[in-house]
């Protein structure tokens, strides 16, 4: 059992970049797939697929590199943690490393990044940042 399985997802895409590969495999749960929706509309991500021949379905992630084989994401951190959320005003809001860092929000509208939560005006919970 993880006590943060949000960062348990991070964790492994992290490593399954650092490890060249071509996809990892997560343990499904609506929130991961939703944040992971997130990633893939916003390119960080090729993919997305729920993998059901086991006993319990899995989330398998299509990771994404450049042309020289270098993965698309530099870095992503968990703001948010259990012992302590970060939760953030629509005006809040600010654009992350001059506008090149997208950080993704859970809202009463669902799962969006900054960008989207300051063209809605709504602010939620700040769960990472990617760049």
């Amino acid at each position: 059992m993880h006590s943060d399985p949000i960062a348990d997802l991070l964790t492994r895409v992290r490593n399954g970049l650092m490890a060249h590969k071509n996809h990892v495999d997560i343990p499904f749960s609506k929130i991961k797939s939703e944040v992971v929706k997130v990633l893939v509309s916003d390119g960080y991500v090729t993919s997305q697929e729920v993998i059901t021949e086991e006993k319990f379905p899995a989330l398998r992630v299509h990771l994404k590199y450049d042309s020289g084989k270098k993965p698309i994401i530099h870095a992503i951190k968990r703001v948010s943690k259990p012992g302590l959320r970060v939760y953030r005003q629509a005006t809040d809001l600010r654009p992350v490393r001059g506008g090149l860092a997208t950080q993704i929000l859970t809202t009463s509208q669902g799962v969006m990044t900054d960008r989207e939560a300051r063209r809605r005006r709504i602010g939620g919970e700040v769960i990472c940042e990617v760049w």
